[in-house]
């Protein structure tokens, strides 16, 4: 068990020995399961109350807002902290170590799982559970028979290249001008060149801050290991080969080239600075996710002005490539919280996924596609459009990053990138290759 582990397992073991003392026999009930693995809750919902960790701060306001009505309408409290970009694992540890921790938190899949199975809550046959539309969203500790669910999905997302419709038709193209890398490169170099005349430049800045630098050193970092992965027949790898990192450099090449922003003052650009580029006309193309959907609008932008395209990099079949599609978004429940509070929590859940003001929160307000039975149709525009290229034959790209080692890889992949942006040199870019691969080997050993 990792140090952080550890520490994170004392300092909850002291907690609940602490609530323990101070307990009465009634506020102790336990939870268990069933014969057939099925999860039961033995507290009572209303005496209870929800605290969910969230990971995505762009969406902040939208479960703070959520929140206050429904423990105004169902007289249940319910508590949202949201963690900083790029802090998460960090702040959970954190938090996890307090007694009053998080009932409802967060995985980005089989990986992360790892690291909080233990306080997982068994959520097979919870009526959470028995609305996904497929048991392959949930994620299972042992094998499947066991029926033990540690954590399930939440939310469907996609990203690519987002793309301003309306200042791409100014500099003379359209979306159908753009189906591989070559083209994609084309269009782009011709924009950055006429800049100064059409007022706009081609790529919003690859900010390096914490903010912004996960869209690089993880949802960019995806598409090389997607088609390594996919030449091997594999779903992870313990040491990779590398094969693509010519096309993942020759993608942020782009990036940071034809962009609003010289690559030398990307360290200290954020997400924020990127969003605000794009929704002020100050370039074409943005890369993100059905996630930034809300907040475009938010910003004044119309559905007629923004789709998204695959994120190309001259790599596998260009021609039926679709957008990256996938999840990193697995609820779990704290076994150690209160059986009131596991109550509690299950409800809520419940209700986002089955009732038409929780679905309509999760399809409206948020953005996403829901996995469950229930789920409210998106009026998102990016996951229309990955509907659409599905429905067309093209292949989407799977979300491999969940397999990425550690933060630690990341972290490592990022800052490399930061330096290889400001001084692009055959140098710099070997110490990109070393961050990907020789750290990709020591993390997944360490892993172990």
């Amino acid at each position: 068990m990792k140090n952080w582990q550890k520490f994170a397992s004392a300092a909850v073991i002291g907690a609940m020995a602490l609530a323990g003392c101070s307990s009465s026999s009634s506020s102790s009930e336990t939870t268990g399961s069933t014969a057939g693995g099925e999860s039961t809750a033995a507290g009572d919902a209303s005496k209870g109350s929800v605290y969910y960790l969230n990971f995505k701060p762009e969406a902040d306001a939208a479960w703070q807002e959520m929140a206050k009505k429904y423990s105004e309408e169902k007289g249940i409290d319910v508590k949202v902290v949201t963690a900083a970009s790029g802090n998460y694992e960090t702040t959970l540890m954190s938090e996890m170590g307090k007694s009053g921790a998080p009932t409802l938190f967060q995985v980005n899949g089989p990986v992360g799982l790892k690291n909080w199975e233990d306080y997982a809550y068994n959520l097979y046959g919870t009526p959470v559970f028995d609305q996904l539309t497929s048991d392959d969203y949930a994620l299972y500790i042992g094998d499947k028979a066991d029926n033990d669910v540690a954590a399930i999905a939440y939310a469907i997302e996609s990203y690519g290249i987002i793309v301003n419709t309306e200042l791409l038709s100014k500099a003379g193209y359209t979306v159908d001008d753009i189906k591989s890398f070559e083209d994609l490169k084309k269009v782009a170099d011709d924009i950055q060149s006429r800049k100064d005349e059409l007022g706009f430049a081609a790529f919003t800045s690859a900010g390096m801050d914490g903010s912004s630098d996960w869209r690089f050193k993880t949802h960019l970092a995806n598409m090389p290991l997607y088609f390594e992965y996919q030449d091997d027949g594999v779903a992870d790898k313990e040491e990779l080969a590398g094969t693509y990192l010519p096309n993942y450099r020759q993608i942020f090449d782009l990036y940071i080239t034809d962009s609003t922003t010289p690559g030398a003052d990307l360290a200290s650009k954020t997400a924020d600075d990127s969003e605000r580029e794009f929704t002020s006309g100050q370039a074409v193309f943005f890369q993100n996710g059905s996630w930034e959907y809300t907040n475009l609008i938010d910003n004044g932008m119309t559905d007629e002005q923004i789709t998204m395209i695959p994120i190309y990099m001259g790599a596998g079949d260009e021609a039926n490539q679709g957008l990256t599609t996938g999840t990193e978004n697995y609820w779990v429940v704290n076994k150690e919280a209160s059986a009131d509070d596991i109550a509690a929590t299950l409800e809520f859940m419940d209700w986002l996924v089955t009732s038409e003001e929780g679905t309509a929160f999760m399809a409206d307000d948020l953005g996403l596609t829901i996995p469950f039975k229930d789920a409210k149709p998106s009026p998102n525009v990016f996951v229309q459009e990955d509907i659409k290229l599905t429905q067309d034959g093209k292949t989407p790209v799977s979300w491999n990053f969940t397999t990425m080692p550690s933060e630690e890889w990341k972290n490592g992949l990022g800052s490399a990138l930061t330096a290889y942006a400001a001084d692009p040199t055959d140098e710099n870019w070997d110490k990109v290759k070393a961050a990907f691969v020789d750290n990709w080997k020591t993390e997944k050993e360490l892993a172990q």
